[in-house]
């Protein structure tokens, strides 16, 4: 699917990906509420892909006390030109975007950019390259978290731009930020 140009991206639906303390519990929650069952369903992750209203609904099995239950928010795409032209639409209204391309992600290939708000919530716009990806497939995310992790650590300070958006993605833990 290509974009109408430069200006307009044809987006396809918003994505919310929510924090839950029981993936179980919340599908049952979930399907009574949208009135659908979910689409993929693994150790820990649901996905409900709602049409009315157009939407990627994820839910991630996550400790968490303080930061509440949001992960991140996204707006799926239909094509890499698509996630380029959110990327430079962002860039030029000022804001700090990070890309992350060919990345393997809640069991699904995507290339995708990211943007923050003041709050820390990180929002992405993504397209997903191949979907439904096997449980034992690799989450490059987690191997990106150990990376920025060390780097973190290294730095003895959170200056890692990365660290927070890679944790929201796959780490079994709670976003925490150092002092």
């Amino acid at each position: 699917m290509k974009s109408k140009g430069n200006d307009q991206v044809l987006a396809l639906k918003a994505h919310f990906a929510l924090n839950v303390h029981n993936v179980e519990q919340s599908i049952g929650f979930y399907q009574k509420m949208l009135g659908i069952e979910p689409s993929k369903v693994r150790q820990g992750y649901a996905k409900f892909d709602v049409r009315n209203p157009p939407l990627n609904l994820t839910l991630n099995e996550v400790a968490f006390k303080e930061r509440g239950a949001l992960s991140h928010l996204g707006i799926q795409v239909g094509s890499t030109d698509d996630v380029l032209a959110m990327r430079q639409k962002w860039e030029a209204a000022g804001l700090i975007t990070r890309d992350e391309m060919q990345t393997n992600c809640c069991y699904a290939t995507q290339d995708k950019t990211w943007v923050r708000d003041p709050d820390g919530n990180e929002w992405e716009a993504f397209v997903v390259l191949q979907d439904n990806l096997p449980e034992t497939a690799p989450c490059e995310c987690g191997t990106r978290l150990a990376e920025a992790q060390a780097d973190t650590a290294a730095r003895g300070t959170l200056k890692n731009p990365n660290l927070q958006a890679i944790k929201s993605c796959c780490s079994p833990e709670p976003l925490t930020t150092a002092k």
